[in-house]
């Protein structure tokens, strides 16, 4: 479990870089929000990339509790958290993988597939 926690956290790690970029400007807009916005993301969008880190954030403390990583004192939170972030991530992976965006698909759809897999694997153990 601890294995899919670390792929989970790296990913995390990964998608946040990526919302980081987009906060500062990053002409990144064809690989999010089904490429609606190519180039720089409008600032109100800008913006709620930091919710989506602060999201993030929050998962990987109950991905983290769930597998044992660490924040055991949040175990109950785990438990029953964990099943959240598959359902956020199910959600994702469809959106990303039904995306007008090809560049979405090709990119945030493996993404969301492996934080869909590592998460369920956690969630059942």
């Amino acid at each position: 479990m601890i294995i899919f926690a670390w792929i989970y956290i790296v990913l995390t790690v990964v998608v946040a870089v990526f919302q980081l970029a987009l906060i500062f400007g990053a002409p990144l807009g064809e690989y999010t929000l089904g490429g609606r916005y190519p180039g720089k993301l409008p600032t109100n969008l800008r913006l709620a990339a930091v919710v989506q880190i602060a999201i993030l954030i929050f998962f990987a403390v109950i991905v983290m509790a769930r597998s044992g990583l660490a924040f055991s004192e949040y175990d109950n939170l785990g438990r029953i958290g964990i099943w959240f972030v598959v359902a956020f991530f199910v959600l994702g992976t469809v959106m990303n993988l039904s995306s007008p965006s090809k560049k979405e698909k090709v990119v945030m759809g493996p993404l969301n597939v492996m934080a869909l897999a590592s998460t369920a694997i956690i969630a059942l153990a």
